[in-house]
């Protein structure tokens, strides 16, 4: 069970993991395949949650979007919390205060209700993140078995959005959709009980002081930016979004300013002066903003056009998840001979492949389709994040990896609403505008109808079996009408994501 070595040069010995840092890594699987399980699964309630609660459009998004909204807002500070208090305190802390959110999240009696829960789930969850990924940093500190774990690490995320599709499946289908909250509790309490015996406590043994300027400083430069970006997708051009992206920018400006002048930073701002931490970054945002976004509207699009269960929806979504963990293995080989700038953009292409079969469609595409689309989108994205985040905690020291962690996890979470934002607001813009309502509508029922899709089909229960069939005839073919958009835009951001990897990343070896 102790560490054997492994020696690089002459004067340098590595410590090798052994069985319990490997047993370390299980319980660490933990928590990261609760947040990715927490993500699908939210995707396939939201059918039953748009028709039980009742949310506007809006509403909906800000279901989804709350949660990466603040953890996104707080990634860094926690992360940089935890290099100060301790790593593992932090992420027992984040596990008791999730699971207990979770149990309200699931009882919530309102959309307004959910949305708070989300936010406090957002709180909670930026303890988790960040101190999975940097303790990592320090149980493996051989390169090539860091490489792996951070493979494990990745693939955790998908395995979890693979299992989430499944156990949720059985759930909506058999429960109320706020049992798929309930999900945090049994994956809790084993984190809580073996990470004091398993992982170890790791901290910046220098750490400074708590910087509570600097704490407020990001807040104020991710929250408004992300609202800004959602209300301008929106409505336009409006001012209260433009307002809220300056304050942001503002913010942001003087965070970074902040930072550079005191003694023991927050977060240390020279890491983005190098080419592998700053371009592993890029990759990071812009392929999760793709991903997240094209399973906002491909969920939604097998159960409510197609007519899919859940579980079915899930397994439809299964091989492309599957996909999506074995690439991020299989590239691990591959990584440590070629260089990073070669192999991510080879990579993305075949996820960028994925997206323009859906884009070409225009929407008209059957669930075998978006199975091998999905299959693709996964492979792609799969293997690029397993040598990003390896980039990104190889480029910073191992007392500086907590904040480190934050600024991939931040990427990964400003993706994730980004994705929802922009894709997922074209999709209800392109909704509102093509969606013919029946006469005959009260008007509660006329905007249930007119503002989601899950609306129209919550509403067609309540009228007459033709005035059903043509509200959802028209609401499905509305809602189609920007699936195409969306995925070009995908295609976008996976070009951009490569052109990145490529240009950046090209003297990393």
């Amino acid at each position: 069970m102790s560490r054997t070595t492994h020696t690089l040069d002459s004067s340098t010995v590595v410590p090798r993991a052994g069985v319990r840092e490997w047993f370390a890594l299980a319980v660490l699987m933990l928590p990261v395949l609760l947040v990715s399980v927490d993500n699908t699964v939210l995707n396939f309630a939201l059918p039953q949650i748009s028709e039980t609660l009742r949310p506007s459009g809006t509403g909906l998004l800000w279901i989804v979007d709350i949660y990466p909204l603040v953890l996104a807002g707080l990634l860094v500070s926690m992360g940089s919390l935890g290099d100060r208090i301790g790593r593992r305190k932090l992420l027992l802390i984040g596990s008791v205060g999730f699971a207990g959110v979770s149990i309200f999240a699931a009882f919530a009696p309102s959309a307004e209700a959910l949305i708070g829960a989300r936010a406090a789930l957002g709180f909670f969850g930026a303890m988790l993140m960040p101190s999975t990924l940097s303790l990592l940093r320090s149980i493996f500190l051989d390169r090539d078995q860091r490489r792996m774990a951070i493979a494990v690490w990745a693939s955790g995320f998908a395995a979890g959005s693979a299992l989430g599709p499944i156990v949720g499946g059985l759930l909506l289908q058999n429960l109320w959709w706020g049992s798929v909250f309930l999900l945090a509790v049994p994956v809790l309490i084993p984190l809580v009980i073996l990470a004091p015996l398993l992982v170890p406590e790791s901290k910046d043994p220098h750490p400074g002081r708590i910087d509570v300027p600097s704490i407020l400083l990001s807040l104020f430069t991710m929250l408004p930016i992300v609202f800004g970006i959602k209300s301008i997708a929106e409505k336009g051009a409006d001012p209260l979004g433009i307002v809220a992206i300056v304050v942001g920018l503002v913010s942001g400006f003087l965070f970074v300013r902040r930072q550079r002048r005191v003694e023991t930073p927050m977060l240390d701002m020279t890491l983005f002066t190098r080419g592998s931490f700053s371009g592993a970054v890029g990759v990071n945002l812009l392929s999760v903003t793709a991903f997240v976004g094209g399973l906002f509207f491909v969920t939604q699009h097998l159960q409510l056009v197609l007519g899919l269960a859940p579980l079915q929806a899930g397994l439809t979504l299964l091989p492309g998840l599957v996909a999506m963990i074995i690439a991020g293995l299989v590239i691990v080989p591959i990584a440590k001979r070629v260089r990073p700038s070669i192999v991510i953009p080879v990579a993305l292409v075949i996820s960028a492949a994925g997206y323009s079969a859906v884009a070409l469609s225009g929407g008209n595409i059957q669930a075998a389709g978006l199975a091998f689309a999905f299959i693709a989108l996964g492979v792609g994205i799969g293997a690029a994040e397993t040598v990003s985040n390896e980039l990104i905690i190889a480029s910073a020291p191992v007392e500086k990896a907590g904040a480190a962690s934050a600024v991939s996890e931040t990427a990964y979470e400003l993706g994730a609403v980004l994705g929802t934002a922009i894709l997922g607001t074209i999709l209800t813009a392109s909704y509102r505008a093509n969606v013919v309502l029946p006469s005959g509508l009260s008007e509660a029922q006329r905007m249930a109808a007119g503002e989601t899709l899950g609306g129209a089909v919550s509403v067609a229960g309540q009228v007459s079996a033709d005035a059903a069939a043509a509200l959802l005839d028209s609401a499905r073919h509305a809602f189609d009408s920007g699936v195409g958009v969306a995925a070009w835009i995908g295609v976008a951001l996976i070009v951009a994501a490569g052109v990145v990897a490529a240009t950046s990343l090209r003297r990393v070896r």
